[in-house]
């Protein structure tokens, strides 16, 4: 970067001060105040394809870009990326009032960029002399404030959304596939059902074995006990009602299927007592085919009711909140926000707890980014923890407010960077896994839905509390009122 300017400045170059003057952010100051500008700073060309700041340097100077294109690539654990461009006519660097002290990332030039240069030494006396140059410099650091915060919000929801897309594949992968395969086996079974009801019908049995068949099936059909039997449990009773099968002539192919079902040996043993090895063979046939038939339906309808179930969790999470604060139900945002994390807490056999206050009130504000807050605070816990860990949240009632504690069991935040932890870009975990800007991000926005965030941490039990205020405290909430 360029040294301090000296005590006396140059005399101005008029063709600067013109260049100056048709500048689109500084152009319509005074030309006195472009003329000082020009007599304190250095113009300075940088070829296409430099590097003119490495991240992390230090800053010291205004840049006033007169010509060419600039950009600035950050890296936030994903590899790097461009955030921000400068043509003729912008300002950056180092701006008056501004508390930036390091380049976030590596500038470079894209084309040859011809820049005027000044030393931060100079901004004292440029506040007290140059008012109208100040103000639009100030501007553009507000403007360039906000461009900053929409730039990590969207970098950390594109790296959430990649998260999620990929948990929630695994999630509905699971209940597709057995959508699809139970599908395809339906065909088949429904195939045989129908094969085995026209043998049936043409055995000719009479009106009380006709009976006894119908109580037998009416056995298969009830609801399964609500007692659910061990593998090894049901592994038994297949071999029992096999053998039963075989005992009395008839194939034991459909052990299994009836198995399954509801029938019992006793069941069994009055059917036989009325048909004969022959037309034992068919009713079983008959039933066990409709046994098939009726688990596979149930397992689609179940697998089927899973996809639903998340689905509807997704345009829960989803919330699209408008420009007006709304009711928010914190309960069914937590418990949206679980099931799209459901499958890392699965790939950690965590145990997730949610405990929810009953008749809680809803909070007022934007449920979209009170799911993001819950999103990283989750997010963040599931990674703390170790394998089989615990995960502790809970939504109280507490002295006019809602209080949402998220605990683990992990090993806790160490006390020497615990109040760096909301700071932008500051990350405990290892490259490309983490851009250091969830919990910044989470502070932000619960603090524009007028809440508060804490955090509470030691070995084993780590506890972020958030805080949000009733509707009557939230009413003034507004977008164009958003912190950044």
């Amino acid at each position: 970067m360029t040294s301090a300017g000296t005590s006396t400045p140059n005399a101005p170059d008029r063709s600067l001060v013109d260049r100056l003057a048709a500048h689109r952010r500084i152009g319509s100051a005074p030309r006195e105040q472009l003329e000082w500008l020009a007599a304190r700073g250095t113009l300075k060309v940088f070829p296409a394809g430099s590097i003119v700041i490495t991240a992390n340097e230090e800053l010291n100077t205004l840049w006033i870009v007169l010509s060419g294109r600039g950009s600035i690539q950050v890296d936030r654990g994903a590899g790097p990326r461009k955030v921000l461009e400068w043509v003729a006519g912008d300002v950056t660097g180092v701006l008056p009032y501004s508390r930036a002290r390091v380049s976030p990332g590596e500038a470079r030039a894209d084309e040859e960029m011809e820049v005027l240069l000044v030393h931060r030494d100079h901004f004292p006396d440029l506040i007290r002399e140059c008012h109208e140059v100040t103000a639009a410099l100030v501007h553009r650091m507000v403007d360039r404030a906000r461009e900053w915060t929409t730039s990590d919000l969207h970098e950390e929801k594109m790296l959430s959304l990649g998260r999620l897309s990929a948990g929630l594949a695994h999630e509905l992968n699971n209940p597709a596939s057995a959508v699809v395969r139970g599908a395809k086996s339906l065909l088949a079974s429904l195939a045989a059902t129908e094969a085995a009801a026209r043998a049936l019908g043409a055995a000719g049995l009479s009106e009380e074995q006709m009976r006894a068949v119908e109580r037998a099936r009416d056995a298969c059909l009830q609801q399964p006990r609500t007692v659910v039997r061990s593998p090894l449990d049901q592994a038994d009773r297949e071999d029992t009602i096999v053998d039963w099968l075989e005992a009395h002539g008839a194939d034991p192919v459909e052990g299994g299927a009836l198995a399954e079902s509801s029938v019992t040996l006793e069941v069994l043993d009055e059917l036989a007592a009325v048909l004969d090895e022959r037309t034992l063979d068919t009713a079983m046939h008959w039933l066990g085919t409709g046994c098939s038939t009726r688990s596979l339906v149930t397992q689609i309808e179940s697998a089927a009711a899973r996809v639903h179930s998340i689905v509807a969790a997704v345009k829960g999470f989803t919330y699209m909140d408008g420009h007006v604060p709304q009711p928010v139900d914190i309960g069914r945002g937590l418990s949206d926000t679980l099931t799209v994390l459901q499958s890392k807490a699965k790939g950690k056999s965590a145990s997730v707890a949610i405990d929810i206050e009953r008749g809680l009130l809803p909070v007022q504000g934007y449920g979209g980014e009170l799911n993001q807050v819950w999103l990283n605070l989750l997010d963040n816990a599931l990674d703390a923890i170790p394998q089989e860990g615990h995960v502790q949240v809970t939504a109280r009632l507490e002295n006019a407010s809602v209080v949402v504690r998220v605990v683990d069991d992990g090993p806790g935040i160490p006390a020497d960077i615990r109040a760096r932890i909301f700071d932008p870009f500051f990350t405990t975990k290892p490259a490309g896994h983490g851009t250091g800007l969830g919990l910044d991000i989470a502070r932000r926005l619960v603090r524009n839905n007028g809440g508060a965030i804490d955090v509470e941490s030691r070995a084993g039990r780590t506890e972020f509390r958030v805080t949000l205020p009733l509707a009557a405290a939230t009413e003034t909430l507004s977008r164009d009122g958003r912190s950044s």
